[in-house]
């Protein structure tokens, strides 16, 4: 599967003009990067990858069409995958856009 260009645009526009923000495919989808580190992707198993505290992710799983990350049958902790139900509205996308930026930021910047 492709990731949704759609979702990808949805939020670029919603951190357009920070210049830390870069974005790269990997995974089979199209991550964006703050200061080199992945805050949120356009998943190509559909819906959003969020970078979030690990000490986080148990809480943030209980929210509506949120769960863990999970690659190769692992949850990985500290990575939700919000599925596209969940993303429909600038209202429901943005909170996650901006955890996942938020997230990114606090990390010591890669270079």
């Amino acid at each position: 599967m492709v990731y949704d260009e759609d979702l990808a645009n949805r939020v670029r526009e919603l951190i357009a003009g920070d210049p830390d923000v870069t974005e790269k495919k990997m995974f089979g989808g199209l991550a964006f990067l703050v200061g080199g580190n992945m805050s949120v992707g356009a998943s190509g198993q559909g819906g959003l990858m969020v970078r979030v505290g690990p000490k986080d992710t148990d809480a943030l799983v209980t929210k509506p069409h949120a769960r863990p990350f999970e690659m190769r049958g692992r949850a990985m902790q500290g990575w939700l995958r919000v599925e596209a139900e969940g993303l429909r509205t600038k209202r429901q996308l943005e909170p996650w856009v901006r955890r996942g930026v938020a997230y990114a930021r606090s990390l010591p910047p890669k270079h």
